[in-house]
């Protein structure tokens, strides 16, 4: 009895370690270990397909986010080029970035309009790349920080958007670029914030209530960016 206990319990272990396919075809062969039940056969079959299903969704979204990504850093890098070249152009930095940043944010939603969608996903890579350009040719990065976010608002009303949501992504956009030139994030942060309140007031109250409830810890989050940022001082 005890021996047949112990060879019961070396073959459920060999047979919990084979691989799916071999498991079924034991069972439909009864090849070596002792045959399955119907029922089982069937689960073994519905666990492979559901870890299937699982490897392909997971791939699926992951080269989508690779594609997304890829979207995104093409919107920057043409945004921050249109952005420098117009600038260079112009003649005149200082005075034309406020004009410069709401023309392409324009342009932007008007791109979106044309193909209906995609206002939101692009937004912030837009504002990343307006202010990333300004930053190129030594301008205003505060006066493009605001004009980027409250253009973005307003364009989002105008087409019927979701202000909130575009408010956030501007102000995410302005502040990684901001971040990444090594600019006063939690003053750009600030500004980017008050004018998206400010853009919203022209809307109405409700879209003033909503951008700020979805900006709520914005200049906190900047802050602690701030002071990560800076180096530590220790006592001599």
């Amino acid at each position: 009895m005890r021996r047949a206990r112990a060879a019961d319990a070396v073959g459920d272990r060999l047979w919990a370690n084979l691989d799916g396919d071999v498991k079924i075809t034991l069972a439909m062969t009864g090849g070596g270990l002792s045959m399955p039940s119907e029922n089982k056969v069937s689960d073994i079959r519905s666990t492979d397909q559901i870890n299937n299903a699982e490897s392909t969704v997971m791939q699926g979204v992951i080269s989508s986010l690779k594609g997304i990504n890829e979207i995104e850093a093409e919107i920057v890098s043409l945004v921050r080029n249109t952005v420098v070249n117009t600038l260079r152009a112009s003649g005149s930095v200082a005075g034309a970035v406020t004009d410069i940043t709401k023309e392409v944010i324009k342009g932007a939603i008007q791109a979106t309009e044309e193909v209906g969608t995609g206002l939101i996903l692009s937004t912030k890579s837009v504002a990343k790349g307006v202010v990333m350009g300004v930053s190129d040719v030594g301008g205003d990065l505060i006066s493009a920080a605001e004009s980027t976010v409250k253009g973005a608002v307003k364009g989002a009303a105008e087409v019927g958007a979701d202000i909130a949501m575009v408010a956030r992504r501007a102000v995410d956009g302005v502040i990684e670029a901001t971040k990444e030139i090594g600019g006063n994030v939690e003053e750009i942060a600030k500004v980017s914030v008050t004018g998206a309140l400010d853009a919203a007031a022209a809307v109405g109250n409700t879209a003033v209530k909503t951008v700020k409830d979805m900006l709520i810890g914005v200049i906190e989050g900047a802050k602690e960016i701030t002071t990560k940022a800076l180096p530590r001082v220790t006592a001599a």
